[in-house]
């Protein structure tokens, strides 16, 4: 059963956030931005309240959604909120339009369309956001006035109309990823071998969402999944007497992996799969070699799309700039982002390196590219940026480019 998501969590039985469209509600205070979303749901996700403001933070509720499936549905915070702390939670709710894939504008019916609904139009027509505007509290109104085009009349508190939304919603065609993360790669009868470090940044009792999709898709097309850890992969190699079709590891054990590889067993990281996965693959092999023209006093941002307790050898703020220190010999200034704190200014930095982005939903993924490539600044991934400073970037692609 679907549930309210806490700051990474997902039932195990459920899609990932990822993967699903993301529907944000979006308005100002009091327009009943939460009571629509409660009546939609079925559930008392968000709490309501005749006191304007009362969402402070965006609460992100899991459902199914007919024709369209799975969703995250998000209500923002008064997008008209004031003051310091209102400027915050205005913030917020811009942060959510990044990942929005269909955005429903909620009108207060009885005060109609003003100045807040006309700056959020006119964001998500910039952002190319497609979006519906909702008239909640219809039941207010004398008579209800005949909706234009992908405008509708409801009544939270009545109950009125919802149903009607969700058709609304669930008619917009929204195109999603289709590109396949591995199982392109794998035919029927495959051996591919995962290389999985367990060690202290490993996350206790689990694999990670990319070892995780790669054994689905690889036992999907009828290939064999072999993992193991990477102390354990030279025997393992010569025990299954079998060659494997692909070795697919963590970045961090790269170099050690491509050592003990035969030559000619295609080799790659989850990351560079994800980055291809993410669409952003060949903006990431480029920006991969503008390590080499990194001087002294560049600063680089360090970005990763989960938040995570950070241990004392981290990949992202220990291991990775100790790694681009040693390869460039200088003293370059390294910034970190983590979750969806990904700033908008990113104009001062010299490079972006990425994770590979399996937190993220596409939109968010391609509005972080974006900003980047408009800003004029590089782009490459963890896996990408390991591979090439270890002299193995060209093996790590070839089974994706050949």
């Amino acid at each position: 059963m679907d549930d309210t998501l806490g700051v990474n969590g997902m039932s195990l039985n459920e899609t990932h956030s990822a993967e699903r469209i993301h529907i944000g509600f979006f308005g100002s205070r009091n327009a009943g931005k939460s009571s629509l979303v409660n009546a939609i749901t079925g559930q008392q996700a968000a709490v309501v309240s005749d006191v304007a403001g009362t969402t402070t933070d965006s609460v992100r509720k899991t459902m199914e959604l007919l024709p369209i499936g799975p969703v995250v549905i998000t209500d923002t915070p008064g997008y008209d909120d004031e003051g310091e702390l209102g400027s915050k939670r205005v913030l917020a709710a811009k942060r959510v339009m990044n990942m929005t894939d269909i955005a429903v504008l909620v009108v207060d019916a009885a005060k109609g369309f003003g100045k807040t609904e006309r700056e959020l139009t006119e964001i998500f027509r910039e952002k190319e956001i497609p979006f519906i505007t909702v008239y909640n509290k219809s039941d207010l109104l004398a008579s209800v006035p005949e909706p234009s085009d992908g405008e509708i009349y409801v009544s939270a508190l009545g109950n009125v109309n919802i149903n009607g939304l969700k058709e609304m919603i669930g008619s917009l065609n929204i195109e999603q990823n289709k590109m396949n993360y591995v199982s392109d790669f794998v035919s029927s009868g495959d051996y591919v071998v995962l290389v999985v470090p367990i060690d202290a940044s490993a996350p206790k009792g689990r694999l990670i969402l990319p070892q995780q999709q790669a054994v689905r898709e690889i036992l999907d097309a009828g290939g064999q999944a072999i993992v193991v850890r990477e102390y354990a992969l030279g025997k393992t190699l010569s025990s299954i007497g079998v060659r494997p079709a692909l070795v697919i590891t963590d970045s961090q054990v790269f170099e050690q992996v491509d050592r003990e590889m035969p030559a000619g067993i295609p080799l790659t990281s989850f990351s560079i799969l994800m980055a291809r996965y993410k669409g952003f693959l060949d903006m990431a092999v480029k920006g991969a070699k503008v390590v080499d023209s990194l001087r002294d006093g560049d600063r680089v941002l360090i970005s990763e799309g989960c938040t995570h307790h950070r241990q004392c050898n981290d990949i992202g703020t220990v291991r990775l700039p100790g790694w681009i220190r040693k390869h460039t010999g200088r003293d370059i200034e390294f910034e970190y982002s983590s979750g969806h704190g990904f700033p908008d200014d990113v104009s001062g930095y010299s490079l972006i390196i990425h994770c590979g982005g399996c937190m993220l939903n596409d939109r968010e993924m391609r509005y972080r590219m974006k900003c980047a490539a408009d800003q004029g600044v590089p782009v490459t991934n963890y896996g990408l940026m390991i591979a090439y400073m270890k002299g193995i970037l060209e093996r790590s692609i070839q089974i994706i480019y050949s």
